[in-house]
């Protein structure tokens, strides 16, 4: 699957119609341009760089990329990363149940995934801003909060179209097809970066085909500016060729205040009736705090504990897509046969045991990729698998509402990846150790996913 055309339209399994479901995955092959380039493998590691060291720690440190000075810097700039994470998690916590509400109220679901999208566009087009020097290190965490935040608001409304894409015999296929789509949108994007902007072809001072100068990070901001164009772009079928929601299904809009009147009644009618359905919630929130930390950190402990360049993260990044890609799609078919919850089950635990490998793997960059590439199985299929898990068991007319509650109960944690990440970088002053956080946040959601009921869980 090292093509686009690994994965054609006439293979997409769906009564609904072949096109909805393409427009539809088509958001999900222009969100690469935000997970990938923006939260994993670009910005995020341009974040980490030297650039934002003070010059005079990185004059004394030379060539030593060792040096204690340096290294306390570097972990200190990833605190201040994971930190504007963390707030931004406590944003969609607070904010997401009104969003799904009245995406479910007021039949506007496009509506709302258009304007949330637009903002998440506009973010990354002023990280061209975030100038490579510490006075920006600032600007450029608060506008990837702001991406975060808004993403997550336009993935309730995305999320909440699954239904309206798919049946309940090829649910698990059609999620899959689409998260697999966002993995090879985000090969083909990677590799336009790096032949237009990122790889130097034996020139010292600029970068890419273009010749872009590397000055202050211009090649890496001009990327983003790119990427966010990318976005824009492909976020429009998924507007025009989706239906909406019928009209008799959409719920009376509330005021602010009184969404969380209905979250709370929510909650209470899921502990009597549906409380698989909320252990669901409670575990999902868990490990997928512990995903977000793969995400946002994996590139930063390539980049500052093995030695990775600019251009190597993203020769990774390519090669993680395409082994993603793969067992994404592949997943699909064993979400549908065997339940969600067994994918999700399998592959946390190989998260966990891959991710505890690299902590005892030194700083050999070849083991690193063949760690971090096994890794790339497990990360696709179980995002996968908890979107069409949810999606099974909420009855049509409700989608927004509980993927807002989805949202909510993730971002209610969201502070612990980042957290812990940063609570390990501090104490001990080496990024490496902060993956034990992120593995411990694993763990503990694969233990609260094991009683989780496989199929046949439903609201009412």
């Amino acid at each position: 699957m090292s093509t686009p055309g690994a994965a054609p339209a006439a293979s997409i399994p769906t009564e609904k119609g072949r096109r909805p479901v393409l427009a539809w995955a088509l958001w999900d092959w222009g969100s690469a341009a935000f997970n990938a380039v923006v939260t994993t493998f670009v910005f995020s590691t341009y974040l980490s760089s030297t650039l934002f060291v003070d010059p005079a720690i990185v004059a004394a440190a030379g060539d030593d990329e060792r040096n204690p000075e340096l290294v306390k810097a570097l972990a200190e700039n990833a605190a201040v990363v994971a930190n504007a994470l963390m707030f931004a998690g406590i944003a969609v916590a607070l904010l997401a149940p009104v969003l799904g509400q009245r995406s479910d109220g007021t039949g506007r679901r496009k509506l709302w995934l258009g304007v949330n999208t637009g903002v998440v566009v506009l973010a990354m087009a002023a990280m061209v801003f975030v100038d490579g020097t510490p006075g920006y290190l600032v600007l450029g965490a608060t506008l990837l909060a702001v991406g975060n935040v808004f993403f997550e608001f336009a993935s309730v409304n995305y999320y909440a179209m699954l239904s309206q894409v798919s049946t309940r015999e090829n649910i698990g296929r059609v999620s899959g097809f689409g998260w697999g789509m966002g993995y090879v949108g985000g090969i083909v994007l990677l590799l336009l970066l790096l032949v237009l902007f990122i790889q130097s072809f034996g020139n010292p001072d600029a970068a890419g085909l273009l010749a872009v100068s590397k000055d202050g990070g211009l090649n890496v901001r001009l990327a983003v500016l790119a990427s966010a164009i990318w976005f824009a772009v492909f976020a429009i079928p998924v507007l025009l060729r989706v239906p909406e929601i019928p009209a008799q299904s959409r719920r009376v809009r509330v005021g602010f205040l009184q969404s969380y009147v209905l979250l709370w009644g929510t909650l209470r009618s899921l502990w009597r009736d549906s409380r698989p359905v909320l252990l669901f919630l409670v575990a999902s929130a868990v490990f997928r705090d512990g995903l977000a930390g793969v995400f946002t950190f994996g590139a930063i402990i390539a980049a500052q504990v093995f030695g990775f360049s600019s251009t190597e993260v993203l020769y990774f990044a390519v090669a993680a897509n395409v082994v993603a890609g793969v067992s994404t799609m592949f997943a699909g078919r064993l979400d549908d046969r065997f339940g969600p919850k067994r994918v999700i089950v399998f592959s946390l635990s190989g998260l966990i045991v891959l991710g505890t490998v690299i902590l005892f793997i030194g700083t050999s960059q070849p083991a690193f990729w063949v760690a971090g590439l096994a890794l790339g199985l497990f990360v696709g299929p179980v995002q996968s698998a908890s979107r069409t898990y949810l999606s099974r068991a909420t009855p049509e007319g409700r989608e927004g509402e509980m993927f807002g509650l989805y949202a909510t109960t993730g971002r209610a944690v969201s502070f612990l990846a980042p957290g812990l990440f940063a609570l390990f970088v501090s104490l001990t002053g080496d990024t490496r150790l902060g993956i034990l956080g992120i593995v411990l946040i694993l763990a503990v959601g694969l233990a609260l996913m094991i009683p989780v009921q496989n199929r046949g869980a439903a609201i009412r």
